[in-house]
This record gives C-alpha cells, structure tokens and sequence, in this order.
C-alpha cells in the first residue's frame, strides 16, 4: 500500500489537500482537506444586518454574485419583503453572468489543461502531470487557441455583469429588497449585445470542445462516481418558483428540498465538538489540532446524508433530458463536464429572455425598514453548488451569521458517523497508473470545482489577520 499526497490541488480557487492510499494500483480510502481556517461568519457579528451581501461577497473574488444572492435572499426572509419584478430580473441577469464567466473558466483555464496538452513553452499551458494526453492534433491545437479566446469571452462576461452591477468583481447593486440599479434602453441593448457574443461562443465553440473532449475520453464516464446522492435548491426565481427547480436524489428516488434537515458535523474538523450542528444556530470554535480531525472543512449533511452539489446536481434534479440519459455515467467525471457546459448553454438563453422583460422606468427595489429581531435564511444555487446563508439580527444587529457553501457540501471531511465526503468517495475505487503522477485524482477533484476560498478563511479568532506559511 502507497501513500499519495497532492498539497495543494493546483488550478482551483483556494487551498485544498487531497492524500489517498492505493493499493494494487486503486485508491482504497481517500481525505479531502481544506487547510485555512473560516472565520468570516465571525468577522459579521455585531454589524448593521444591510453589511451582509456586501461583505459576504470578500469570502471569493471568483463567485461573490452566489454570496450577495443568498445574502439578499436572506435579508429579504427576515426583513419580510420580495423585489419588484425588475429586481428579481436583474438579479438573475447579474447571477447569470457570473455564471457565464465562472463556467468559462472553470473549463478552459481550470479543468480542460488535464486534457489538452498545451506548448511548455508557454508557462500556464503547461499541465502539472504528464501523460493520457489523447486529443487529435486538429483537437488539440483548436482547444489551445479557444483557451486564449476565452480570456476575451470571460472579460465580456465581466462587463455584462458590470451593467447592472455597477462593477465586476463584488458589485455593488445589490441590496435587500432588490437591486439600485435603474434600467434604462442603452444599457439593456449593451447587455444584449455582449450577452449574443457569448451565446454564440457556448453553442458553437465552448460546448462542441466539450463534447469533443468527452468523446476521446469516454472511459471518464466510469470514473469518479461519488455518493449519488443530489441537492439542489434551485435558481433565478421566476414569478412562480425557480427556473432551474429546487430538490434532491437520495438513494435512487427524487425528492423534496426541506432546508431544515440540513445540519453540520464537526467531528472530523477542527472545531469543537460541541458547535450546534444547526446553521440557525452554530457559532464557530476553533480547535487545531483536535484529534482525529484533518480539515477546517465542516461535514455538511442532508436528513445524515452525504450529498453532492453542483451543476450535475442541479440538471439531474431538473430533470434535464440529456442528463437523464446518460444513467448512472452522469455520475462521473465527464458527467460534471457535461452537465456544466449543457447548464450555461440553457442559462445563456433563457438570459436573453429575461433581459426583454425589464421596464424601464420602473422600480427595482422595495423599500423597508431594519427589524429589531429577525431570522433568515437564502438559499440559491451558486455557480458552485448549493449555498444558504442563515442570519439571526437582535437588537438591529447581526447575531449569528452561517454559510453553508458548495465547496464544503463536496469537499467536507468525514461526518460523525464516519461516511467520507462526495469527493472522498468519487476518489476510493479511482485506478492510479503512477503513484508519482497522479493526474487521475486531480481530474476527479476538478470535475467538482472546487472553490476552497468559500470554504475556508484566513483569520485569526480574535478576528485580527493572521500570517500563516503556505507550503
């Protein structure tokens, strides 16, 4: 038996530690660990409850739009208001384009270098790991030239974002009860136009290299299948219910989503043991060096379930077609990859729809007042994944703050009754042809998409910065 460790994960958002044993050339036992400490649920106490979506969105410079959303959501529950129909459009347009540029990235400059063999010569072309490099010449090269379009095509996401949102990166429209941003002609035409661009790129470009990459390593359909078990809680809300439908998959059935059957184990996590497992109520404890605990991760978990979040999860649970009919190879590597390029290809068009229903002139925020006392929670399907946000304001100040993100969803460790995590199982079972290039569990991980920034924070519990010596 062999011990391989992969510290950090590279071309992923954040810090991630991934150690398995193989034994006769398969992983037996896999652990995910995140190795920062969270703490921004902290940093959130005793601010003005309207902080929230605004200093929420510093937990990740790649997807603060799935904060702001479920923060707002959040704010919207315990402040007991809804936006006007141009507010909820333009949150979903602003969403949306996130989406965009994240799926963009996550493929091209993240995920597509373990398949596409790119020049040395160029330093961020060069994969990590070498071999089971399988793509035709003509492929291939087509794929390196598509890597630097996407760049182009991720700066217009930015700036479609950009239109409602007043910035890209962490905008700042917006707020409970909507968003500030005033909907004009030019500015929707502006969006239509950078928005065409980019449908044009999905359809024609990003999906087919999908595709294409899916049919050379079509073995990668058996690879990485994971717990099984899917959530959802559904996005871009409509005027009745969500566009992308809220549910979960658990032991081959479709389900409900119950948001309080969500809880959070700690045992095999650097925190005390005795935090409430409920995201209502949990208040963060360090304890470093707990034994038998090997992440700052938390163990998310569903009715004590392990669950998977993402975009496999949420067109399964939508019951997308195609998706649907590729079995049991949707749960799988490949199956992560085409589930995201199918999500955006949907999401991307039904974009420009929305953007014709705005009114120009009408309002896109609700007035309201700050309660006293109150409690919330948002929850919506970020780029990532499943993310809630729980907040509990007393006095007219934010009490408890909780986030439960995607990435600890998926990368979490083993929970109390010791089940791994969705990407601890979707490793054990994984054939490594060599222990010292072990490019088969970096695939499996990246499939995920990882966002390790989402999961974990660098701070102090005295809520100061801290330096810490990153290896």
């Amino acid at each position: 038996m062999q011990k391989v460790i992969v510290d950090p994960v590279t071309r992923i958002e954040g810090h991630l530690k991934i150690e398995v044993e193989v034994d006769g050339g398969k992983v037996i036992s896999a652990k995910s660990s995140g190795t920062l400490f969270r703490g921004i649920e902290l940093i959130l106490q005793g601010h003005d409850p309207r902080d929230a979506q605004e200093l929420v969105q510093r937990i990740c410079g790649v997807c603060p739009l799935g904060h702001a959303t479920a923060s707002a959501f959040a704010l919207d529950d315990a402040f007991g208001i809804e936006p006007p129909d141009n507010g909820r459009i333009l949150r979903n347009l602003i969403l949306g384009s996130n989406y965009i540029q994240s799926d963009i990235l996550h493929f091209y400059h993240l995920a597509a270098l373990d398949y596409v063999k790119g020049p040395d010569t160029i330093l961020p072309l060069a994969p990590r790991y070498e071999g089971d490099y399988r793509l035709p010449d003509d492929v291939n090269a087509a794929a390196v030239e598509h890597y630097l379009l996407a760049l182009e095509m991720r700066k217009k996401a930015h700036e479609m974002l950009a239109l409602f949102g007043g910035r890209a990166p962490t905008p700042r429209s917006i707020v409970p009860g909507g968003v500030t941003e005033v909907v004009d002609t030019e500015k929707i035409l502006n969006f239509k136009y950078r928005l065409a661009e980019l449908i044009d790129f999905i359809d024609n470009i990003y999906l087919p290299d999908v595709l294409a990459v899916a049919d050379v390593y079509k073995d990668w359909f058996d690879i990485g299948r994971g717990c099984k078990n899917l959530l959802s809680y559904g996005t871009f809300p409509q005027k009745e219910g969500r566009f992308i439908k809220e549910g979960t998959y658990i032991d081959g059935k479709d389900g409900p989503f119950d948001p309080e059957q969500i809880t959070e184990d700690v045992k095999h996590s650097w925190y005390k043991d005795n935090i409430d497992k409920s995201p209502k109520e949990a208040v963060v404890s360090p304890e470093h060096g707990k034994a038998d605990a090997y992440s700052w991760l938390k163990s998310p978990r569903y009715n004590g379930k392990v669950l998977e979040v993402g975009p496999l999860a949420r067109m399964w649970v939508d019951k997308d077609t195609k998706i649907r009919a590729l079995g049991e190879k949707a749960f799988s590597v490949m199956g992560r990859h085409a589930a995201r390029a199918f999500e955006i290809q949907k999401v991307a068009h039904a974009m420009n729809d929305w953007v014709m229903e705005l009114k120009p002139g009408e309002p896109t925020c609700t007035p309201h007042e700050l309660p006293k006392n109150a409690e919330g929670v948002g929850t919506v399907d970020a780029v990532r994944g499943a993310l809630g946000h729980w907040i509990k304001i007393e006095a007219g100040r934010v009490s408890k703050y909780n986030c439960v993100v995607p990435t600890t969803w998926n990368a979490g460790p083993r929970d109390d009754k010791g089940q791994p995590g969705p990407i601890e199982q979707a490793l054990v079972g994984t054939p490594v042809n060599d222990v010292n290039n072990p490019i088969e569990l970096v695939r499996i991980v990246r499939s995920f998409d990882p966002c390790i920034g989402c999961a974990v924070h660098v701070i102090t519990p005295n809520r100061n910065v801290g330096a810490f010596r990153v290896y």
